[in-house]
């Protein structure tokens, strides 16, 4: 007699209409959005950080839904949402609202969309100054089984930033990125890659595609700040801090409990007020030499552990 084979039980995903949860666009669904634990859900899909985010503002004779700013750059960020499939209206008011803000970063969320306003979008990119981008989202709700309905922001249309930036520096007379930032970006990579395999089990939320820069940033569940990991050949050193953009009543929060937050980071973390306040970092430094690839899988387990003490630290102050 063959042995009983046991089934696992397995869900199954379900697709929720998305006004059964936001009846409203105005009312239910950008209120939504505007929050710091979900716009941080958006940005994280988008591999961008947004502050000072303000819902309704006034365009004229009519109201755009949300603008925020590009961090750190303080570059406008517009976000149009339409709870339904792509209109010729929609895409005019977003034009509309891009040009009398001044935006850099354009945002369509919609819950469905035509193939022409897709290509629409896709020229877009293609065609505008460099220092413009465009980005078509799909959003959607999905539950498994009694499970509460969990939203999933699916980009249709993007930007092809590499290319831009490429286009940049070939532009400005350089011939693209220097092995340094080449280096740095493997650095990254392999580092998602370390934490994959070593750290199967992390809470840490690696989406970001790794860019050829000495950091990488991790969501920490708010637009109001990061953490952000550093490789610093030149200062010799690898590190990992907590980089709040301007939010001076948040920073004197942490401050005001600086030695049980000190105890739990452990190691005398740097406490760093930017000038003119624009930005605030705790921030702690292990000496290394971050060119010295033999060394690399030691420095990974370092900023992966410590990125996971800062998020356990901070994550309940927001």
């Amino acid at each position: 007699m063959l042995p009983t084979v046991t089934r696992p039980q397995l869900g199954v995903f379900k697709s929720v209409p998305l006004r059964t949860i936001w009846p409203h666009e105005a009312l239910d669904f950008t209120q939504w959005l505007g929050r710091d634990e979900n716009m941080a859900l958006l940005c994280e899909e988008l591999d961008i950080t947004v502050e000072n985010i303000r819902m309704e503002v006034a365009s004229g004779r009519y109201n755009v839904d949300i603008v925020a700013e590009l961090s750190p750059s303080r570059k406008v960020v517009i976000i149009e949402n339409q709870l339904e499939s792509t209109d010729h209206k929609h895409l005019g008011q977003l034009l509309t609202y891009a040009s009398g803000h001044d935006a850099s970063v354009i945002i369509w969320n919609v819950s469905d969309y035509t193939e022409e306003h897709r290509q629409a979008i896709d020229w877009f990119n293609q065609h505008m100054p460099e220092g413009i981008s465009f980005f078509l989202v799909k959003v959607e709700l999905w539950q498994i089984g009694d499970s509460l309905p969990a939203p999933k922001f699916n980009i249709i249309c993007q930007p092809n930033n590499w290319a831009k930036t490429v286009s940049r520096v070939i532009t400005e007379g350089g011939t693209g990125p220097s092995d340094l930032k080449l280096l740095q970006q493997r650095f990254w990579n392999e580092f998602k890659d370390w934490t994959q395999h070593h750290r199967p089990q992390s809470q840490l939320r690696l989406g970001r595609t790794p860019r050829p820069q000495h950091w990488y940033e991790i969501s920490i569940g708010t637009s109001k700040a990061i953490i952000s990991l550093t490789s610093n050949s030149r200062e010799q050193r690898i590190g990992c801090e907590l980089y709040i953009h301007r939010d001076v009543a948040l920073y004197q929060r942490l401050e005001a409990n600086k030695a049980a937050i000190d105890q739990a980071l452990g190691d005398q973390p740097e406490w760093q007020d930017l000038p003119d306040s624009t930005a605030f970092r705790i921030v702690k430094y292990h000496a290394c030499s971050p060119l010295d690839e033999a060394q690399w899988n030691a420095y990974f387990a370092w900023l992966h552990d410590q990125a996971e003490i800062f998020h356990r630290t901070f994550r309940s102050h927001f």
